[in-house]
């Protein structure tokens, strides 16, 4: 009899044991109600019997609880009860409410060593009660456990009743004569078979396909030639062999290959990884008392593991020709024109000539040097037009931009001079002097951290027509674009690095409260209110007119030493100490786009060409290197960068090379200015 025959589940699962029989089989011990009978039923299940359900006895609820409170739920799990105060309900339908302090795990294990019947007491989660086991029904569950049966007096070995004799008799058994449907066709059947074929004419029923029985399996290399050179193991890897062993795996290696006490220390502090060697060499006087190898069968089983479970597989070697892998750039004769040979030297000046600049024409240039003058060079015949004396060595000299005017800046020890060359047009070089004459000073003077002094005497009549007087010494000075202002580099002088001063009212002004590092040059935009300021390791941008940091482009060198602007404003490139040169795509990123180290040494001046797509950059290995820089309108279209030409020509003085670079306004030449005091022209 199962427990589904009864009609009811049970009312009380009390324990559920494993049977000895068969490690499927299981024994449950549970209390069933069916109507008003109750009892104590013992269920076992195994793989090689049904389920048989046994039961014991009869007993009343009241008995075991002293009162019946039997939990009419059924069989649910009880976790459903978890988060209410009940637990279920009786045969009246109150609600069985939950005991106030269950226990916790320290009173389960105190009750677990001191209560002697905890190993009979059974936890009923349907009446959250602990029910103790009599006797009687522990003797049950023990033979059930040892494959038993659960009646003391029921005797499996009792003979059995043979109902058949296994002996051949004359008469049957029964006489009974046989029926008439068991030689007569059934018409039902008749009837079935009929239908069954009239559906199979009709289409209605199609018969079985025939089972193939043809293996699903192929040979894969059945197509493959059996006599080719590899076979069907084309792809077979072999394992690498083992190293040879070398003179330190010897019994009796040379001196040489023996460790010291120092090396023994610091080949056991290394890790095993790191070693060279995986053994300690030895020396052994005669190979008979060389002692058994201690990592014989650990080395034995890395080859195994290495032999069965390292991943090998064939490389494809790929023929690739190294000319294909170069990027394809178009020739140089296709980038022409851009300069090629030397044309000029300009000699004049005793010592190193630091800087040089060019008129917006294009017809005058002036350098700068250590002999303390000033030179006004005619481009076309190399003439000097005029020299000036000043007071010291010239570091940088700019002439200004704007074509109404004719201005040249030249910073001298801690002053920066503003001349008037008086070459050229007379009617510009007058003007340039009456709007220079021309400033009327305001009634209220504000306080300026520089002294504007106006020239007279002797320097006047040298060209000389203000001097700014700083606290530092100026180590550049550059023009904007329409002429008025120009701003100038102090190194040496806190936060006020960068000064900007207005010529047309004379006034100075520090635009930064604060530095952010070394300033080594300082730029202003081509046509929008931006400054550049390139420090030792990054170039800032700033918005003039919303006074505000609009880019800081981080330069992957250790110092950069000249910046220059491209034309259309986009672009920019420096040049460093440490033999590089870098191209920056201020609309692609704040990295540099493009990185170039042609030269051998360090990178003093750099320099865009107004019209032409060239750039090019001096140093101090004696040679400038003219690149093709074509920027196209295309935003999605990187900057071509394509070196052209190598210009020699300047002799490296005092480890010093090239120190200035310029190219023409309108033509496609480059000057450079060197340390071997000349000035040459390219063309």
């Amino acid at each position: 009899m199962s427990l589904a025959s009864l009609g009811a589940p049970p009312c009380f699962w009390l324990l559920r044991l494993p049977c000895c029989v068969s490690p499927d089989s299981s024994i449950t011990v549970f209390m069933m109600s069916v109507g008003s009978c109750h009892w104590i039923c013992v269920e076992t299940k195994c793989r090689m019997w049904r389920s048989c359900l046994i039961i014991t006895g009869y007993f009343s609820p009241g008995d075991v609880f002293g009162q019946d409170i039997r939990n009419t739920v059924g069989n649910i799990p009880m976790e459903w009860y978890k988060d209410f105060p009940h637990i279920g309900y009786d045969l009246d339908g109150k609600k069985i409410f939950k005991p106030l302090r269950d226990k916790d795990q320290l009173e389960e294990f105190l009750d677990k060593m001191e209560n002697p019947d905890y190993w009979r007491t059974v936890h009923d989660k349907k009446t959250s009660q602990d029910i103790k086991l009599t006797d009687e029904q522990v003797d049950l569950v023990d033979r059930l456990q040892r494959g038993q049966f659960g009646d003391v007096k029921f005797d499996p070995y009792e003979p059995s009743v043979d109902f058949f004799t296994h002996e051949t008799m004359i008469h049957p058994v029964t006489n009974r004569p046989a029926d008439k449907k068991s030689f007569i066709p059934s018409l039902i059947e008749k009837e079935k078979v009929s239908k069954l074929v009239h559906a199979i004419k009709m289409g209605w029923i199609r018969p079985r396909k025939p089972r193939d029985d043809t293996p699903t399996y192929y040979d894969l290399w059945a197509q493959e030639d059996p006599n080719a050179i590899l076979g069907r193991h084309k792809m077979h890897v072999p394992a690498p062999k083992l190293r040879l062993p070398g003179h330190e795996e010897s019994y009796n290696p040379p001196p040489e290959y023996l460790m010291t006490e120092e090396e023994k220390l610091a080949w056991e502090q290394q890790d095993p990884e790191d070693r060279k060697l995986t053994f300690l060499p030895k020396q052994h006087t005669s190979l008979r008392i060389v002692p058994a190898y201690s990592r014989f069968i650990h080395e034995r089983f890395e080859r195994c593991l290495d032999l069965y479970l390292c991943p090998r597989q064939r490389k494809m070697r790929v023929n690739v020709d190294p000319e294909d892998l170069i990027p394809k750039l178009p020739k140089p004769r296709d980038l022409q024109p851009f300069p090629t040979t030397q044309s000029m030297v300009y000699c004049g000046h005793t010592d190193l000539v630091r800087c040089i600049s060019i008129c917006p024409s294009g017809q005058w240039i002036v350098s700068g040097s250590d002999d303390s003058t000033l030179r006004f060079w005619e481009v076309c015949t190399g003439r000097c037009m005029k020299t000036v004396h000043l007071d010291g060595a010239i570091k940088s000299v700019s002439w200004n931009l704007n074509p109404s005017m004719v201005l040249v800046a030249a910073c001298v020890e801690r002053s920066v001079v503003i001349l008037n060359p008086g070459l050229g047009d007379r009617l510009l070089c007058s003007s340039t002097d009456q709007y220079i004459e021309g400033y009327q000073p305001p009634e209220e003077q504000n306080q300026q951290p520089v002294t504007w002094v106006v020239a007279e005497g002797a320097d006047y009549e040298q060209g000389l027509r203000l001097r700014i007087h700083h606290e530092k010494a100026v180590k550049q000075v550059t023009w904007h674009g329409r002429g008025d202002y120009f701003a100038v580099v102090l190194p040496d002088n806190g936060n006020a690095q960068v000064l900007i001063h207005q010529l047309s009212r004379r006034r100075s002004q520090n635009p930064f409260r604060k530095s952010k590092g070394l300033v080594q040059r300082v730029q202003f935009h081509p046509t929008r209110p931006f400054f550049f300021v390139a420090t030792q390791r990054s170039v800032r941008v700033y918005n003039l007119l919303k006074q505000e940091l609009t880019k800081k482009l981080l330069a992957n060198c250790k110092w950069i030493s000249s910046i220059a602007i491209h034309p259309a404003g986009d672009n920019l490139i420096y040049g460093s100490y440490d033999s590089k040169l870098a191209w920056f795509d201020m609309d692609l990123s704040t990295k540099p786009y493009k990185v170039l180290r042609h030269h051998k040494k360090a990178l003093r001046a750099v320099a865009f060409h107004r019209q032409y797509p060239l750039f090019a950059s001096g140093s101090d290995d004696g040679s400038v290197i003219v690149c093709h820089g074509m920027v196209y309108n295309d935003l999605l279209q990187n900057p071509l960068i394509v070196p052209v030409k190598v210009l020699r020509g300047h002799e490296i003085t005092r480890d010093l090379g090239v120190l200035d670079v310029i190219f023409h306004p309108t033509q496609p030449w480059v000057f450079s200015s060197g340390a071997d005091a000349t000035i040459r022209l390219y063309t």
